[in-house]
């Protein structure tokens, strides 16, 4: 079964869950202001996120519409302390990414870009029947908690970035029990905001094109994702779609295995810290900068997949110039 979660601030200002189960509507859970709570009850509990929710009880029925409208809608997970919160993701993970890829980093012809090696690992070894058997895939490190906004929120790209483009992805969510095992919450919808001027310059700087803000939809699906999903990325300006382009994703559209993707993150021990929550994108396979488009300031990103019932939607904003000195304590 699936539960749907949302995490939401109530017409009172009160931070609340919502839960939707067994095909009724959306209800608040009692006693529950944030998804993390929920989670962790549940996983130290040795129970199930339905088990708790019905320990909870369910109050009374929640419009999201309104909340959505009224930007009531936050991120599907946070942390009380942004810096426990670790966002990553890994490249290269779908049968359409290495296309995308390699049209960034081609070289003479006849020669093989490290872009499409690393997607041929994965289409070769990226499915094991067992656990620690695949071939690793490209990963990177994204942000701490900070950097993640909700629906209709901006993604602001820092004044110095050449670039603002969209990434639409699925990302897991995770918290890390008190004995340190990794337990995934769900998956919700998201944008993996990149600089691709950046990385195209020199895929050894996809670590600078990576550092910078994420969105999450506010839809938490607490289950099975399915295995093929469709779905639309666009970009609307000044209310007309500037770009436009379907992608697919799921596993039965990867690479790699969900499973040896979640095997590779947290096979290190400094990802498996009590308490802590993980954010992790599992890659995409569409994109429009590499369709020769250019975003700007105002611009409207909507991503929608039919695994979800709402878009995401987030407008670019860009953040003013800073200038940055780094003092001595001692001289």
């Amino acid at each position: 079964m699936s539960v749907w979660l949302t995490q939401y601030i109530d017409a009172a200002g009160e931070r609340s869950v919502a839960a939707t189960m067994d095909g009724d509507v959306p209800r608040r859970v009692i006693g529950i202001a944030s998804t993390y709570d929920l989670a962790m009850r549940a996983a130290d509990g040795g129970s199930t996120l339905s088990e708790v929710i019905r320990q909870q009880g369910l109050g009374d029925a929640v419009d999201l519409d309104a909340a959505y409208a009224e930007r009531r809608v936050l991120a599907p997970i946070d942390h009380p302390d942004p810096a426990h919160l670790h966002v990553s993701g890994t490249g290269l993970t779908h049968l359409g990414s290495a296309e995308e890829r390699d049209r960034m980093h081609r070289k003479p012809a006849g020669q093989q870009t490290d872009s499409m090696r690393m997607f041929l690992m994965g289409v070769e070894g990226g499915r094991p029947d067992r656990p620690g058997a695949g071939v690793q895939p490209e990963w990177f490190y994204k942000g701490d908690g900070s950097c993640i906004v909700g629906p209709e929120a901006p993604l602001v790209s820092p004044a110095f970035a050449r670039d603002a483009g969209e990434e639409p992805e699925i990302a897991g969510l995770y918290v890390i029990a008190s004995d340190g095992r990794p337990m995934r919450i769900g998956f919700a919808l998201g944008n993996e905001f990149t600089d691709h001027v950046t990385e195209r310059e020199n895929y050894l700087w996809l670590a600078h094109a990576k550092l910078r803000s994420l969105s999450l939809g506010g839809e938490l699906l607490a289950g099975d994702l399915p295995a093929d999903i469709k779905g639309v990325s666009r970009i609307v300006r000044d209310g007309r779609i500037l770009w436009e382009k379907a992608f697919l994703t799921g596993e039965a559209n990867m690479s790699h295995s969900i499973a040896n993707l979640e095997h590779h993150h947290f096979k290190y021990a400094n990802f498996r810290r009590p308490g802590d929550v993980h954010v992790h994108f599992f890659g995409t396979s569409t994109l429009s900068f590499t369709d020769g488009v250019t975003t700007q300031a105002g611009d409207m990103f909507e991503i929608e997949a039919d695994a979800f019932a709402r878009p995401l939607r987030n407008p670019i904003a860009l953040a003013s110039e800073e200038t940055i000195s780094v003092g001595a304590l001692e001289r």
